[in-house]
Order: C-alpha cells, then structure tokens, then sequence
C-alpha cells in the first residue's frame, strides 16, 4: 500500500546533505517534495499546504548542528500530514447509534457516490458491522436510477438478513427513503442505511434528486463513498458532493491496492471531515476502521 509514495519521500530524504534549516534549504525539499505528491496525486491545494506546514514546523524546530536532519524532517512530515489525516471532529458511528437509541428514535445514514466506487457493497459492510456490535437495520434501495440497483441491495440484504425498503425503477429516491425510515419507527430498528444512485458530475437534475433526499430524510450522518484508485478523480468528486450535499464523513474504497496513497491525504484535507473506514476487499468483513497513524507508517515510515 502506497509503496510509489513512500519510495519517492524516502529517495527526496536520502538526499537531504545539508545540516542546518534556513528558508533556501527548507524550500529545496519542499519543492522537491511537492513535484513528488502531485505526481502520486495529492491534490495540488494539499501538497501546497503540507509544504507549508512542514516550512512553519522545520523553521520552529530545535536542532544541533551536525544532528541527524534527515530524521527531523521526516518526523516533521509526519507530524503535519499527521495532521491533515485527523480533522478536528471525530466520528464514532456507535456512539451515535447508542445516542439515537436513547432518544428511541432511528440512526439515519444515506450513502453518496458516483457508480462503481462500491458504495452498494460498503452500505452491506456497515450492515454487517453494525450486526456483529447487536445493533438492528433496514436498508433503503433509494438508487432507482441505475439498471439492476435494487436487486444488488436486495441480494445483499438476504445474504445479511436485513430488511430492504423498495419500490419499482423510477420510483421517488426521496418517497423510497422516507418509507425506509418509517418502517424502522415502526419495528423499533436502530439504524437507516439509505442507499443513492450514482451522481454524474454534469448532472445538475441528479443532484438536486440528492438533495431532495436529504430535505425530506433529514440523515444524521452523510457519508462519501470513494474509489482510492481514481486519483484526481476523486477529488473533483469529493469537492462537488460536499459542495452541493454537504458530507460529514468519507469511506475509502481499495485502499489497499492504492500504491501512490494521494487519495487518502487529499480526501480529509479537501473535505475537512474525516475517513471513518476504508475497503480492503468485496467480503463483508473486509471493512477496517480508519487509522491516521497506519497511513503515515505507509508513507513516512522511520
């Protein structure tokens, strides 16, 4: 994972000879250091101000001279993608379920994305997660724009046995919801997990469809389902849905197949929220929560 990434910081690293931190020296490895995240697509905002940070962090640090530089500027660069990998508001997606269940009133969880990026198969890996932590759930096939959408989630609820709320291709995505969420009133069921159709950028109609869904459904958490392996892509994609949605949070599919890691970086930096789990795999059970530091350890390694 990431190993492009983490080869080419290493390289610029061993290069490093000089001793001492001025601004002449410290902008030599950031330049060197923006061409290399760019080219392993990190947004071009996001290596400029991981540039940035790392100038302010390496201007401030306390060194002696002959001391290991190579060391310090690598622990900086931790420090500060560090930092962008952790945005201030945190999510424990338990902990909200437990703070809906006091008030006896459902979790509302919709899904954006556009198609392909696994967004169906990550709304069925939460299902599973929430299951094995004793916590009940419907699914809402609101994606009734794509050919065979309903049916994909209808055969993952029955391999879960988890309720699906549908109703025919065409159907009102927002209607669709709004009788999922119903249904979980009803039966007392902790968790609505709301599936969408796959937005086309260009698609102005669409957009507003999604929009429509979030008026009437109200969800507690919007969550951003992205392909790592997209590149800048993803992106433009993240920058579009939390512009006209407004996302609280991201998953981040095949990660783990990702070897130049921009996406990762430049999703929490773009979006300002954070990655709650990222998809290693099409098992259910293939979804691990999202750790900041395993990241760093990918691509700055010590």
């Amino acid at each position: 994972m990431f190993d492009q990434l983490r080869k080419s910081v290493s390289k610029i690293i061993k290069k490093v000879t000089f001793t001492d931190f001025s601004p002449k020296t410290i902008d030599k490895v950031c330049e060197q250091l923006k061409d290399v995240l760019i080219k392993n697509e990190v947004a071009v905002k996001t290596a400029d101000d991981i540039c940035k940070l790392l100038t302010a962090e390496l201007m401030k640090t306390d060194h002696a001279r002959f001391s290991n530089t190579k060391n310090l500027i690598l622990l900086s660069l931790r420090k500060v993608v560090l930092s962008i990998l952790s945005p201030e508001q945190e999510i424990d997606l338990v902990q909200m379920v437990d703070n809906s269940k006091k008030k006896n009133t459902p979790l509302i969880i919709a899904f954006f994305g556009v198609n392909g990026v696994g967004k169906t198969l990550s709304i069925a890996k939460i299902g599973k997660y929430l299951q094995e932590r004793g916590y009940t759930s419907v699914f809402a096939a609101g994606d009734t724009y794509r050919a065979g959408s309903i049916q994909q989630i209808q055969k993952h609820g029955e391999k879960l046995g988890i309720r699906v709320i549908a109703q025919t291709y065409g159907a009102d995505a927002a209607a669709v919801s709004y009788d999922a969420i119903n249904h979980a009133i009803s039966r007392n069921i902790d968790v609505v997990l709301i599936d969408t159709a796959g937005r086309i950028e260009t698609s102005s109609n669409l957009m507003a469809e999604l929009q429509k869904i979030c008026k009437v459904t109200e969800p507690d958490l919007k969550i951003f389902v992205g392909d790592a392996l997209t590149g800048n892509a993803l992106i433009s994609q993240v920058k579009l849905f939390n512009e006209k949605i407004g996302i609280d949070a991201a998953i981040l599919n095949k990660i783990d197949a990702d070897v130049k890691g921009g996406a990762a970086v430049s999703v929490t930096h773009i979006s300002k929220k954070p990655i709650i789990f990222i998809g290693v795999g099409q098992e259910y059970k293939d979804l691990k929560n999202f750790i900041p530091e395993e990241i760093i350890d990918n691509i700055i390694p010590i």
